[in-house]
């Protein structure tokens, strides 16, 4: 399938420039040594030529030239030398920004992240966001290292020869060297990256899908194998593998050719350099020493152009990979944090005629009512796909309600300071995500400063303490990648306990029971209504049994809830 960029290069490169900041005077610093030492650079050939010119002087065959031999040697030295001290300027400036850089664009990524989540999250692949952190990002590596400060060096240097052939050679000569700056350093390029465009977008857009793919068949691979589907899994991997190796291919071929072009074209301005040259020299126009000089000078001035013309094969990824990272730096999240908004201590939560639509003409929601007082149990039943979490992400303002209110102590939500929401109320959802770390370290991220003994009550009323005891390290040990150490069930109850530890007053609990045993249902349930008595508790569940604790319970069907039973029936 053929992708496109949202962006032309053009806007790309503008954007990616602009996150310079107050780099800026150090690319300047790169570019002006840069310049300087492709200058130094030519001149050991330059200084060389006119050391032939001198001699050529001396033998009647053209104008004297004035430099001693002392001085023609050691210009000739001093700039081979003053090129290596400048290259080694330029290269650490450039490395320097780029690295810096890469560092401040995975810091704002993270930032765009921690926004977007969880609701716009939710529809996009994980493989795909690690790609972008990993891949992406250092693809963009060559942008700041390699491409802006080469192509200002190039239009520097290109300048300065165009200059000097023109007044110390033939303006003709400098013509010349203009047009092949112009036609290897604009020209080519251009060309080189529309016809490399569409390549370089799908092999970065590939790769991330491929990545993305690949991680979802590492993580499901038990499933995998118990439903025995290793040979589709594996045909599906090897095509998609295919499709990305088909595109390298593809993208390869298209930076060899235009690799071979530019070294033609280069050929040919050489040799139309040397042959303008030569005829000036026989029809008198110039003089042989001046034609040596202004030839060499042109020959050796190409370095920097074609560094410019070799950049469309990497371009095209970057500008791929600059595109995808624009795109999520410059997407909105569903929802916009409150800062500095009204605070309060949860005592009660209503919810008066709340309508909510994921897609216009698709509501998922439509005029929810409900309420919850502190020390009570809510429970909300109903079948799979009846609104039951999206409401509860409403609760917690994941999403933006379309209608109605949802009301703490009488606040409307949109009022409410974010922090301060999240301090007073937390979800436990049916899938508890668990870090590559200890299981104490686990717990600790709902209250960092929490003592053992809290850790180990919080567990005991999710029914978890006895089984981290029975483990060999009990809390110290490790739940692996994903939690792939632990059932699902004893990742949900670890869920459970740090909604338990972190100690808020509302705790939203969505299916908390769907993956535990009949026996560890019922201590769950049994320390729920425990602790109804210090908090609200609003459960959500698909079992009509969750429900027997509930104090209130409200049906769920088709997007509308209404109320079973109330308190005290």
């Amino acid at each position: 399938m053929k992708t496109k960029l949202r962006r032309s290069g053009l806007k790309i490169m503008s954007s990616l420039i602009v996150l310079l900041g107050s780099l800026s005077y150090i690319m300047i610093l790169a570019v002006i040594n840069g310049s300087a030492g492709f200058i130094a650079a030519m001149g050991v050939t330059v200084f060389g030529a006119t050391g032939v010119a001198k001699a050529l002087g001396i033998l009647g065959l053209c104008a004297e030239i004035p430099l001693s031999w002392g001085w023609i040697i050691g210009l000739a030295v001093g700039s081979g030398v003053i090129r290596g001290g400048l290259r080694y300027l330029e290269q650490y400036s450039n490395h320097y920004i780029a690295f810096k850089l890469l560092a401040v664009l995975r810091d704002k990524i993270f930032g765009a992240l921690r926004v977007l989540c969880p609701a716009k999250l939710e529809s996009k692949q994980k493989g795909s966001i690690i790609a972008m952190i990993t891949a992406d990002i250092e693809t963009l590596e060559v942008f700041y290292a390699h491409t802006v400060s080469p192509v200002c060096i190039a239009v520097l240097v290109s300048l300065a020869v165009i200059l000097f052939v023109g007044f110390i050679s033939s303006p003709y000569l400098a013509l010349i060297a203009l047009a092949g700056s112009i036609v290897i350093g604009v020209v080519v390029p251009v060309v080189s990256s529309g016809k490399l465009k569409e390549s370089g977008v799908n092999y970065r857009r590939g790769f991330a899908s491929f990545n993305a793919y690949f991680l979802d068949s590492i993580k499901g691979i038990k499933d995998i194998v118990l439903n025995n589907a290793e040979e589709e899994r594996e045909k599906e991997v090897d095509r998609r593998s295919d499709a990305l190796l088909k595109e390298t291919k593809k993208m390869k071929k298209g930076i060899a050719r235009a690799s071979a072009a530019t070294e033609l074209i280069v050929a040919l301005f050489i040799v139309a350099a040397l042959a303008a040259g030569i005829a000036l020299v026989y029809i008198n126009m110039l003089d042989l020493g001046k034609m040596l000089i202004g030839v060499v000078t042109i020959f050796g001035s190409f370095g920097p152009v074609l560094a410019v013309s070799a950049l469309p094969g990497n371009l095209t990824q970057t500008f791929a990979s600059g595109d995808r990272v624009l795109d999520l730096l410059a997407e909105k999240p569903a929802v916009t944090p409150v800062k500095n908004g009204k605070t309060f201590d949860y005592e009660n939560l209503n919810v008066k005629e709340v309508s909510f639509a994921y897609e216009k003409n698709a509501p998922v929601l439509k005029d929810v009512c409900m309420h919850a007082e502190n020390g009570e149990i809510v429970g909300i039943v109903g079948e799979s796909g009846c609104g039951k979490s999206t409401l509860l992400k409403l609760l917690l303002r994941f999403w933006e309600k379309d209608g109605g209110a949802i009301e703490y102590n009488g606040t409307d939500i949109d009022e409410i300071d974010s922090d301060n929401l999240l301090d007073n109320v937390t979800m436990v959802s049916q899938t508890t995500y668990l870090f590559d770390e200890s299981i104490e370290e686990n717990l600790l991220i709902a209250k960092p400063d929490a003592t053992r003994e809290e850790l180990e009550t919080a567990c005991k009323r999710a029914s978890v303490h006895d089984f981290i005891m029975s483990l060999p390290d009990g809390y110290k040990t490790r739940v692996g990648a994903m939690g792939d150490n632990l059932s699902a069930g004893e990742k949900q109850r670890i869920g459970l306990a740090r909604a338990f530890l972190k100690g808020s007053r509302l705790i939203l609990l969505d299916e908390p029971t769907s993956n535990v045993d009949p026996v560890n249902e019922g201590m769950i349930l049994r320390s729920l209504a425990e602790q109804k008595c210090e908090k609200s508790i609003v459960l959500v569940s698909h079992r009509e049994s969750t429900m027997a604790i509930a104090d209130r319970i409200y049906r769920a069907r088709d997007g509308v809830m209404s109320e079973v039973y109330g308190h005290g029936k």
